[in-house]
């Protein structure tokens, strides 16, 4: 067996599939590729810079260059991770050791044992008839999220309870199942307990995957609102994830946290969202100055490339201050048209009357989505950009300057 072919036969064993073109994979069997990389510098809040635009996604954290190719992402992605972990929702801890797993009678039960404390999650799981294997939507607090049930036929359905984590009530329980596993953590915000606990549900989907019929290639999470922000934490911080939707997250999900402080209307910013949800510090530390962050929003939802990402907003929906993320969106285009992947993202800002709801429009988009990235129908469209009417409001090039790259791969 020559080099070349062992080198080809590892690099095969290292992601479960790739694009069309053979070059730049859809998703990865681990949690996290580049847990081995050193973190970038992290200064005290004090000592940080203030940039009132947009982060450069492709700039390396301590100033030594940009991302030149598709090889030097997993570098800057753990970077990003590591300054949303330090100033917004604390450390996200590795997979335990002792998980157990098994599924009777049509519920998943997982099993986390960590510092001699015991935490279990249950699923009710519904399976698609036919032969399979099957792909999985992870929904937050129901099989599918807010989007409809009857758009992932063919899917294996899993509900992630959030409530058996940390509950989603306002006010912090210090007695949470998860921080009886982890009393250090306290302080943390919750969107760090609910993603760790999404990544111990598709542990738990790893173990059963021959009972259940699932294709591990293709695991998807939707959820909105609040759940929508869990759902888009959850596709940036594990990596096993080929397919995340995140359906009206507003402040603290897809949108700028610069931008949302430059909005004149009542909307979600660092000063008044929910600080059970991210740590208190960060309203301490940054409350008013958004600025001062080394990161933003645009690189959270760039965390998440080169997998795939479709975001959904409603601008009639003041709270949500779409514009924020409408700008997040446009800079997000940049990462996805750099590695040339770019029909792997999407949004949609279509107003429905109601939070969390969506339109025969709208269902065909999400739809094309599932087609493509959980059914491998490579013939389904999904170059969405459903924009909206906010250029009245604001303009995304004011908000965008950063050099230009060499050349994508």
């Amino acid at each position: 067996m020559n080099l070349r072919f062992i080198l080809l036969l590892l690099t095969i064993a290292t992601c479960y599939s790739v694009s069309v073109s053979g070059q730049i994979p859809l998703v990865y069997s681990e949690e996290n590729r580049g847990v081995h990389y050193p973190e970038p510098p992290l200064p005290a809040h004090q000592d940080l810079s203030f940039y009132p635009l947009l982060p450069d996604p492709f700039e390396f954290s301590d100033g030594s260059g940009w991302v030149e190719e598709y090889s030097d992402w997993s570098r800057r992605r753990n970077e990003i991770k590591a300054e949303i972990e330090e100033y917004e929702i604390g450390p996200k801890p590795p997979r335990p050791e002792n998980i157990t797993a098994a599924f009777e009678d049509g519920v998943l039960t997982v099993g986390i044992t960590e510092n001699g404390e015991s935490l279990t999650l249950t699923s009710n799981v519904v399976i698609p008839d036919g032969e399979g294997p099957f792909p999985v939507i992870i929904g937050m607090n129901s099989g599918t999220g807010s989007i409809p049930a009857a758009l992932f036929e063919g899917v294996i359905q899993i509900p992630f309870m959030h409530n058996q984590v940390v509950p989603s009530h306002s006010g912090r329980d210090n007695n949470a199942p998860y921080f009886r596993l982890y009393p250090e953590l306290t302080h943390v915000g919750y969107y760090s307990a609910w993603s760790w606990g999404i990544s111990r549900l598709i542990d738990g989907i790893e173990i059963v995957q021959a009972d259940i019929n699932a294709n591990l290639e293709r695991i998807g999470v939707s959820g909105c609102s609040y759940a929508g922000k869990m759902a888009l934490f959850a596709g940036a911080f594990d990596e096993r994830i080929a397919l995340t939707f995140a359906q009206e997250s507003g402040g603290g999900g897809i949108n700028s946290w610069r931008v949302a402080e430059s909005l004149e209307r009542n909307v979600e910013k660092i000063d008044n969202t929910n600080y059970t949800w991210f740590m208190q510090s960060m309203q301490t530390n940054f409350s008013g100055q958004p600025g001062l962050l080394p990161h933003d929003h645009h690189e959270l939802m760039s965390m998440i490339a080169p997998r795939a990402l479709f975001v959904m907003g409603n601008p009639g929906w003041e709270w949500l201050g779409d514009e924020a993320g409408y700008v997040s969106c446009k800079a997000v285009e940049k990462v996805y048209e750099f590695f040339e992947i770019d029909d792997r993202f999407g949004y949609s800002f279509r107003g429905t009357s109601n939070h969390c709801a969506t339109s025969t429009q709208l269902d065909v988009e999400i739809k094309a989505f599932i087609d493509k990235f959980l059914h491998g129908d490579e013939s389904a469209d999904t170059n969405i950009r459903v924009t909206g009417n906010f250029l009245e409001f604001v303009n995304p090039d004011s908000w965008i300057n950063w050099p230009v790259n060499t050349a994508a791969p």
